[in-house]
């Protein structure tokens, strides 16, 4: 599915010749994905359902919304080699580099796998807040700022294609939580309205007034770094945002005409998710009106899983699939004796990793500690960040496709010096968003016990570190130093964690080498039969009912 660019020079009027809008109105369909997170083998039923939907809406714009990278075996081996194969099948029409597309940056080697994912993509890269310039490995791709022309494998900040006679301008955004979350290195990211009015009013410059933002923002993410909601409501002149990154299902497309303040928007904006995992294909239809103002939209999540797998499609995934089962069913020689959970949110009874000390955290931080001990025996501690625990252990054999799937990152372990200044200031940090859930909430190893209080400001909420040494808990000491390890993702000031990211650069880490699940599977081959729960390293007083003194007199 391919569509005829303009072949024009940037900088004059592109489409001064271009006969007047047309006076009925103009429907535009898209279909899109996001978040696919490794399930390659997704594909062949996304393929299925895209020709299945061209056949009932007709023609339109395929696009991605970011995050192909990580989260299953297959990207593991392939490093989205095998994704971008059915990408390029489908036909693509442009694609926005999510977060997770930055979690293999090497801070030597920088984004090679990226950028041989761009250097093979049969489509253009959109990033209008994201600048490569400073990678050597992207120099070869780097496109003009708004281009009437795409070439495939090349970035750009946007482009016009043209869609049954009408101009289409496209840009991208990404996250800005890139920067702590994932592993961004020279690859730098500007504020998305910013950048987004940018190349609105670009656009308008150059007779385009169907603008599209493909986004990796969120639908209602963190408003502090930005998302699809606050995008509509502050940026004038963008019609449609395909968006990813919130894992969301938006079905229908959401119409916003108005801001949250119930203030009218000048003009509409029509916001699009299709969840996660390729478990769906989004369509949407939207209607122009002669002046290209919104008037309409309609659409729906097609659920691929409903569908037989493509043939051909089928037949190509064997291959891959076949590499990765060998790995996958590999067992390590090892035994859970109780499954370990790892809700990623917590709903009722169930515990989030990202709020609360769980089982599955305490088994691969004691892992750390003890891969640590074998190089530096006087590191105190180790500090897991819980949004790189990304799956459960169930009961029985453990295979190395488990302990893959639940460290997919393949982060190093990295010890630290640091002051316990620092120590306790990582972990207010640690703790800022508690009750909440947060990706950088530290799980710790055995021999540490951390008391907090939720109910108290952010920065003020440690009552008590203590880590065993000589054989009793003592108090961290502000103006001791301590080796603790972690890490190379959250040693370098990943899921906010600033003040280890500044210990980092100056210089006081090691970089031990050794890989997470690899680390977590030597641990547990040495125990055969491994039996974990939670045991108080970590408590709330706010959750556990135990209210200090000084509160419960100001309460009564």
């Amino acid at each position: 599915m391919r569509f005829h660019r303009y072949g024009l020079a940037l900088g004059t009027a592109l489409f001064a010749t271009v006969p007047p809008a047309f006076a009925d109105n103009y429907t535009l369909t898209l279909f899109h994905t996001n978040d696919l997170h490794g399930r390659t083998d997704q594909y062949p039923y996304l393929i299925t359902t895209l020709n299945e939907a061209q056949e009932r809406f007709g023609e339109g714009l395929l696009l991605d919304a970011g995050d192909i990278f990580t989260g299953t075996l297959y990207f593991t081996e392939f490093q989205g080699q095998d994704a971008l194969e059915f990408m390029n099948l489908m036909g693509y029409d442009a694609f926005v580099p999510g977060n997770h597309e930055f979690d293999l940056g090497d801070p030597e080697q920088g984004h090679q796998a990226l950028a041989a994912f761009f250097a093979g993509a049969e489509f253009p890269i959109l990033g209008a807040n994201l600048d490569f310039s400073a990678g050597p490995e992207f120099a070869d791709m780097l496109g003009d700022s708004v281009s009437a022309e795409p070439q495939a494998g090349t970035l750009y900040d946007g482009m016009i294609v043209e869609h049954n006679g009408e101009p289409i301008g496209i840009f991208g955004l990404s996250t800005q939580d890139s920067e702590t979350i994932s592993s961004p290195g020279h690859v730098t990211i500007s504020d998305y309205r910013q950048a987004a009015e940018a190349m609105v009013a670009s656009f308008e410059e150059q007779g385009v007034n169907k603008i599209i933002a493909l986004t990796h923002l969120g639908y209602d993410s963190d408003p502090s770094v930005g998302n699809d909601l606050l995008l509509a409501e502050h940026v004038e002149g963008i019609d449609i945002i395909i968006g990813g990154h919130s894992h969301t299902q938006v079905p229908p497309p959401r119409l916003l005409s108005e801001s949250r303040a119930g203030e009218k928007l000048l003009s509409p904006t029509v916001i699009g998710q299709a969840g996660e995992y390729g478990q769906h294909l989004g369509v949407m239809q939207v209607t122009f009106d002669e002046n290209g103002v919104v008037v309409d939209a309609s659409g729906e999540l097609l659920a691929a899983d409903d569908r037989e797998a493509d043939a051909d499609a089928a037949k190509r995934l064997e291959s891959y699939t076949a590499e990765i089962e060998t790995l996958r069913d590999t067992q390590v020689g090892a035994k859970v004796i109780s499954t370990l959970p790892n809700p990623r949110h917590g709903r009722g009874d169930e515990r989030s990793v990202r709020a609360n000390e769980t089982a599955l955290g305490n088994l691969i931080a004691d892992a750390q500690l003890h891969a640590a001990q074998q190089v530096a025996p006087d590191t105190v501690m180790a500090i897991q960040n819980s949004g790189g625990i990304r799956e459960a252990i169930e009961s029985g054999d453990v295979s190395v496709g488990d302990l893959i799937a639940v460290q997919p990152f393949g982060n190093r372990l990295t010890l630290l010096d640091v002051t316990g200044a620092e120590l306790l200031e990582t972990f207010e940090i640690a703790l800022a968003n508690a009750p909440g859930e947060d990706g950088g909430f530290l799980q710790v190893s055995a021999g540490v016990e951390l008391i907090y209080d939720s109910g108290e400001p952010s920065g003020e909420r440690v009552v008590s570190l203590s880590v065993a040494q000589e054989g009793a808990m003592q108090a961290i000491d502000p103006e001791r130093t301590y080796i603790i390890a972690t890490n190379n993702f959250t040693a370098a000031g990943g899921d906010g964690h600033t003040v280890l990211g500044a210990a980092y650069e100056d210089g006081r880490n090691t970089i031990v080498g050794n890989t997470d699940w690899e680390m977590l599977r030597d641990y547990m081959v040495e125990r055969k039969e491994v039996f974990y729960q939670v045991e108080g390293r970590i408590t709330d007083v706010a959750q556990e009912g135990v209210v200090p003194e000084d509160v419960a007199q100001e309460a009564s």
